[in-house]
C-alpha cells in the first residue's frame, strides 16, 4: 500500500488575518476565504486562536499521515538549518505582530528555528469530555507523588503561552498566567486564593493583572475576601484535555517542581528559568534542549538565560550546564535535593 502519494497530498496549514474594517477589526480566514467581525481589538488575537483552534478541532489526520509543511514547501519559513527532524506537531506562528497567525504541521527542529513559533500542546486541541446523563462523574484518583504527566503539562502551557502572550511579558507575569491557565474552568473563570498568591510571592502585585489585562488575555472579574476572580479571554485554552483536577495538580507540581527546593526570596525569573528547565527534564541525569526554546519560554534573550543559568548554579540550584555552540543545545543537571515539605503549605 504507497501512502506516500495520500500523504503528500494533505495540506495541514491555516492562516487567519486581522484586517482593519470600518465598524472595527475583522478576521479574514485564508482557508474559508471568509470573513468574521471580531467585537473589539482586545479579543482579536482570542478571536483567532479560536478560529485556527476550531480547524484542528475539525480536520484531524492520523500521525502517521502527518507530515512537516515547512519541508513540503522547502523550507520556506525559515534560515537554512540542520535538516527536519523530530516528532511532527501543530506549531503556532505570528507574524506582522500578531496580525497574522499561522497554524501548521511542523517538525520539531524546523519550529525550533523559525521566528515568532511555538509547538502547540496536543492537549490544547482536545475535545471536551461530556458526562452521559445519569451517570456519575468519575473520581479522579489522587496519587501522593506527582508523575511525568504533571510535568508534561506544565511544559507543554509554557509553550503555548510562549506563543500567546507578547514577547516582553515578565516572568512574574508568565507564572501568574500559567496558574491562570492550568486552574481555569471550562467557562474560562478562574478564583485564585491570597494564600496562593502569597506563596508565589504575587500577593498584591496588582501591575500583573495589569500586564495581562492590557495584553488582551484576561480580565479581573472581583475580588472577594482572601481571593481574586478573573476571566480568561483567551477562547483556545477552555477546551482542554485533559480535565480540570489533572490540570490542578500540574498547576500545583509548577509550584514546587520536584526535585527543586528554591529559597522564598528567589527571583521570578529564575524561579521561571528553573521551572523550564524541570519541565525538560526526564531524569536526574543530565537533561539537554535547544537553547532558543528555553529563551523562548523564559521571555528573555540568549545572553539573559545563560546569566539566569549561572546564578542558579551559584545558588546550587543547578550542578552544572553548558551551552553547546556546535548545535546551539543547552544541556544542564540539577542539584539532588530533598523536598522542604514547602509544597504542604500551598493554599
Amino acid at each position: 500500500m504507497r501512502l506516500a502519494a495520500t500523504q503528500a497530498a494533505v495540506r495541514r496549514v491555516w492562516t487567519v488575518e486581522l484586517r482593519p474594517q470600518a465598524e472595527g477589526p475583522g478576521l479574514f480566514c485564508l482557508q474559508c476565504q471568509a470573513h468574521a467581525p471580531v467585537a473589539d481589538a482586545s479579543s482579536a488575537r482570542s478571536a483567532a486562536l479560536a478560529h485556527l483552534a476550531s480547524h484542528a478541532r475539525t480536520e484531524v489526520l492520523p500521525g502517521h499521515l502527518r507530515t512537516c509543511q515547512c519541508r513540503a514547501l522547502g523550507c520556506s519559513w525559515h534560515p537554512r538549518s540542520r535538516g527536519c527532524g523530530g516528532r511532527v506537531l501543530l506549531a503556532l506562528t505570528r507574524h506582522a505582530g500578531g496580525r497574522s497567525w499561522r497554524l501548521a504541521d511542523t517538525c520539531a527542529s524546523c519550529a525550533s528555528v523559525t521566528g515568532g513559533t511555538a509547538l502547540v500542546p496536543d492537549t490544547l486541541f482536545g475535545a471536551p469530555r461530556l458526562e452521559s446523563a445519569g451517570r456519575a462523574p468519575r473520581r479522579p484518583r489522587h496519587s501522593a507523588s506527582s508523575g511525568p504527566g504533571e510535568r508534561a503539562r506544565v511544559r507543554e502551557m509554557l509553550t503555548y503561552l510562549a506563543a500567546a502572550l507578547p514577547q516582553f511579558t515578565s516572568p512574574a507575569a508568565r507564572l501568574l498566567a500559567l496558574q491562570c491557565a492550568l486552574r481555569a474552568d471550562t467557562r474560562g473563570y478562574v478564583v485564585l486564593a491570597d494564600g496562593l498568591l502569597r506563596s508565589m510571592r504575587l500577593r498584591g502585585r496588582q501591575e500583573l493583572w495589569l500586564e495581562l489585562a492590557q495584553a488582551g488575555w484576561m480580565e479581573a472579574t472581583g475580588t472577594q475576601c482572601g481571593s481574586m476572580t478573573v476571566r480568561l479571554l483567551d477562547a483556545a485554552v477552555l477546551g482542554q484535555a485533559p480535565g480540570r483536577s489533572e490540570r490542578r495538580r500540574a498547576a500545583h507540581w509548577a509550584l514546587h517542581p520536584a526535585p527543586l527546593a528554591l529559597a522564598p526570596a528567589t527571583s521570578a525569573a529564575l524561579r521561571l528559568t528553573a521551572l523550564v528547565l524541570a519541565s525538560h527534564s526526564i531524569t536526574s541525569a543530565v537533561s539537554t534542549s535547544d537553547l532558543d526554546t528555553v529563551c523562548r519560554l523564559c521571555g528573555h534573550s540568549p545572553q539573559q538565560t545563560k546569566e539566569l543559568l549561572d546564578r542558579l548554579a551559584a545558588a546550587h540550584v543547578l550542578l552544572a550546564w553548558r551551552h553547546h555552540h556546535d548545535t546551539d543545545e543547552v544541556s544542564w543537571q540539577f542539584t539532588r535535593q530533598q523536598p522542604d515539605g514547602s509544597a504542604d503549605r500551598d493554599r
